[in-house]
């Protein structure tokens, strides 16, 4: 990790996941949470404010960035909620089979590189009954749109961390074994080509 992944992404990405209109997103899935929550890529904690406390039981927040972790301090000492850190990569996620009722994905699914793996460890760990729940920005239907996202893409990974630009929420849900129960679609008050957003929830595959 350099310098700037280390210092400068923790700070640009609680604000660019912080405005308005994403806490907005945040708030048509996260308070749908319960249980015992898996919530994957927890970063500085901008989901806290959402949850139901009455719902949940506690909350596994999975963040491998130690600077995430830190930045999340203060919003985890003003909760009411449990919160047990785990701090390891989405692909590796240190938990039983069949352990957690609910699987919270908001903004995150976009920068894991080994998205795949990733998915196929969340599909272990929730229980057959569980949900999960998910926000993404992703792949556009617009093929204008689509082009410059694709274009864009390369730059915008390196300045990001990783972010992707084109990944098709759905296609990746579905891939990792998952079936699509609700989902809305539509841009948000942004830049198009970075605004695209999916939400919604899916369970197991029978």
């Amino acid at each position: 990790m350099n310098l700037y992944e280390k210092y400068c992404v923790p700070y640009l990405t609680d604000c660019m996941c912080g405005v308005g209109v994403i806490h907005k997103q945040r708030s048509f899935v996260v308070p749908k949470a319960k249980g015992k929550v898996l919530e994957i890529g927890m970063g500085s904690g901008l989901n806290l404010s959402h949850y139901d406390a009455e719902k949940v039981d506690f909350i596994w927040g999975l963040e491998p960035s130690e600077g995430m972790r830190k930045r999340a301090a203060p919003r985890i000492a003003e909760s009411p909620l449990d919160i047990k850190w785990l701090g390891l990569p989405s692909e590796e996620i240190p938990l039983d089979d069949n352990s957690a009722d609910t699987v919270l994905l908001t903004y995150t699914l976009c920068s894991i590189a080994g998205w795949q793996q990733a998915l196929s460890e969340m599909h272990r760990v929730l229980k057959p009954e569980g949900k999960l729940l998910f926000c993404e920005h992703g792949l556009a239907p617009d093929g204008n749109v689509q082009k410059w996202q694709h274009r864009l893409n390369p730059l915008w990974r390196k300045f990001t961390a990783g972010c992707n630009l084109t990944r098709d929420v759905p296609e990746c849900l579905e891939t990792g074994g998952f079936e699509i129960e609700e989902l809305e679609t539509g841009f948000i008050k942004g830049p198009r080509f970075a605004t695209y957003n999916y939400w919604g929830s899916a369970k197991i595959c029978s």
